[in-house]
């Protein structure tokens, strides 16, 4: 049973930083890519960040230079470093991995159950 765990949220001021933190486990992890998508209130889930499992990053534009995604292969953990945070990040933050469970070849796609992250004054 593939399992995600996402930790790390809370409330920041703007200007402010957190790491998000996803815990994987039921995966083969380190074939697998990883993603972190957000929902704020009212809108629809959208893509945050991506590490793909031989190392390529993606952002969306909204934070490109302000986040940064990592993973360690050896904890099967995956990272969402957000810095200069603003209202607008303000959303749940999901973890999403897409890879093969152990025992099986075949890819799915996997959600963590989210993790607030509110940014105000």
């Amino acid at each position: 049973q593939v399992q995600l765990v996402e930790s790390g949220g809370g409330l920041v001021q703007p200007g402010g930083s957190l790491r998000l933190s996803c815990a994987a486990s039921g995966i083969r992890f380190t074939i697998s890519d990883m993603y972190w998508w957000r929902q704020a209130p009212g809108k629809l889930r959208e893509f945050v960040a991506g590490l793909t499992h031989d190392g390529s990053t993606s952002y969306t534009d909204d934070v490109q230079g302000r986040f940064a995604i990592s993973r360690d292969n050896a904890k099967k953990m995956v990272y969402l470093q957000m810095n200069s945070l603003k209202p607008e990040d303000t959303a749940v933050y999901f973890c999403n991995a897409k890879g093969p469970p152990y025992g099986r070849s075949s890819y799915g796609s996997y959600w963590g159950q989210g993790t607030q992250v509110t940014i105000s004054s």
